[in-house]
């Protein structure tokens, strides 16, 4: 696999020096390849559901039945301007912030392939 990269950068970057030092320009395309599977591997996808969780967590109201990040289950009570109040059990109220929230309560989890 290596040696195809290889084979693309010298091919792509043109003839190697005279004096037997590799082409910078086959590094360079290397390092862009890299960069832009590492951009759309990991980055794009992150930033995605990034906005898709931004947009859920402006959208919820009292009513909603939440999970807070570390698995608590509940239903919210009052929406303040950075935080949640999120009523747990009959009696117990507890304030999270907006960012502790993980998604809705039976909304299946987004596997990545």
């Amino acid at each position: 696999m290596s040696m195809a990269l290889h084979r693309i950068a010298f091919a792509l970057g043109g003839a190697a020096p005279q004096n037997g030092e590799p082409n910078p320009m086959a590094s360079l395309v290397l390092m862009v390849v890299i960069f832009s599977i590492f951009y759309f591997v990991l980055i794009l996808p992150m930033r995605t559901k990034q906005k898709k969780l931004e947009a859920l967590i402006k959208g919820l109201k009292a009513g909603d039945k939440v999970v807070v990040n570390p698995g608590i289950l509940g239903t919210i009570v009052s929406v303040d301007e950075d935080s949640f109040q999120v009523r747990v059990d009959d009696k117990t109220k507890l304030k999270v912030l907006k960012n502790a929230i993980a998604g809705l309560q039976g909304q299946p989890q987004a596997t990545e392939k």
